[in-house]
């Protein structure tokens, strides 16, 4: 367990390398501790590159001694930012910037350029795989997934074909080799995928729900409809996965974001077996391939979610980061917490709650990130100053 701060009240310009504060003495260091030290850029920048056998961040998840956590923020690529929001003055359609080489390419290097993190996650959407299953979908601008015809009878489900990504997203395989080309290892290149049930939801739902009536009303009345559905996607995305990273992504993320709608005991039923299916068949083919896990709100199943077989779980910010470490053991590494909220605040509480999670995560298995996605006009600045205070950390 990592010791404590220097005070994390201080501004991180105060801070020496090796974690003393300006003004304390000798007794304050601390080698084991998890030292909060603000540096110079080019001592950052040095810091943000992996080595030339592996990204910080993969190392990081793998158990090995790392100097600083690596960082990178969900949604880092997105409508916070001025050069995003040119470019969807000129493609209006998220669609259209989400399935086209180039525009996937520049979108997903945008954070990159200007921030250097840990991870260049893809520039992409769980639903995308929605279309080669035979299901036709859209993201309409402020109304989000509208899925046309919900799957809700066994009829439905049948005609949901299997995934098979080499023939229905060429672009995205195409997108993660140029980005591993133009990162190289100085960060880890990040696919993702949509967990069989959250993908379930939005299409028995026919989009984003507040309430899950309608997959809840299948899941309790005609469990097998659903379970054929699961399964569907079960398989599917294992190949997605494989397929993301036979291209290029060093790391994956599966998103789980409604499971936690469901008690645990349901939880246990439709979604923790797809999502052990997933990782072992994974594993029979890319034992090696770091997988990552977020389910937000995901407090009242912690203990359940490293069931899966993950090598990370990704803890949103209603969890404190040492209940949860305490909660999943010393057996799979963590990802998170930073409540997106605070990028709203002055540098100083920003500074603060970075020093506050890092020092309860402690100094093994932990990478620095938000409890969520990064929010629609949190200013770019401030989330400039985050991977500036992230990097500067020393343990």
């Amino acid at each position: 367990m990592a010791t404590a701060c220097p005070p994390l009240s201080l501004p991180s310009t105060s801070l020496l390398r090796g974690g003393r504060s300006a003004r304390a003495g000798p007794r304050r260091r601390q080698l084991s501790a998890v030292c909060c030290s603000a540096v110079g850029e080019a001592v950052a920048e040095e810091a943000s590159a992996g080595t030339a056998e592996e990204p910080l961040l993969v190392s990081a998840i793998r158990g090995k001694k790392v100097e600083r956590p690596p960082v990178w923020l969900m949604r880092q690529a997105g409508r916070y930012m001025k050069s995003y929001q040119l470019l969807c003055e000129r493609y209006p359609k998220f669609r259209e910037r989400s399935e086209n080489v180039d525009l996937v390419v520049e979108i997903s290097l945008q954070p990159w350029k200007v921030f250097k993190p840990d991870g260049v996650i893809l520039f992409s959407d769980i639903l995308t795989p929605l279309p080669g299953m035979n299901i036709p979908f859209d993201i309409v601008k402020g109304k989000g997934p509208v899925i046309y015809d919900p799957l809700r009878t066994a009829a439905a489900v049948n005609e949901v074909r299997e995934f098979v990504p080499e023939e229905w997203v060429p672009y995205v395989g195409q997108a993660l080799n140029l980005l591993r080309q133009e990162v190289k290892n100085e960060a880890a290149v990040l696919g993702f995928v949509g967990a069989p049930f959250t993908l379930a939801s939005y299409c028995v739902e026919g989009g984003s729900s507040k309430n899950f009536t309608m997959i809840k009303k299948l899941a309790f009345s005609e469990p097998a409809i659903l379970h054929n559905l699961l399964q569907k996607f079960t398989t599917s995305m294992a190949n997605y996965i494989k397929y993301q990273a036979d291209n290029g992504a060093q790391a994956v993320q599966i998103f789980d974001s409604w499971a936690t709608e469901l008690s645990p005991a349901d939880f246990e039923e439709f979604s923790l077996p797809y999502l052990k299916q997933i990782v072992d068949s994974v594993r029979e083919t890319h034992p090696d391939l770091p997988l990552i896990l977020y389910a937000s709100g995901s407090g009242g199943l912690l203990e359940r979610l490293p069931l899966s077989g993950v090598d990370v779980v990704s803890l949103d910010w209603t969890v404190d980061m040492a209940e949860g470490r305490k909660r999943l053991g010393s057996n799979v590494a963590v990802q998170g917490n930073v409540d997106p909220g605070v990028l709203f605040g002055s540098k100083e509480f920003i500074s603060k709650r970075i020093y506050d999670t890092v020092q309860k995560a402690g100094n093994v298995g932990h990478v620095l990130n938000l409890g969520h996605g990064i929010k629609v006009g949190t200013p770019e600045e401030n989330v400039a100053h985050f991977f500036e205070v992230a990097k500067g950390i020393r343990y």
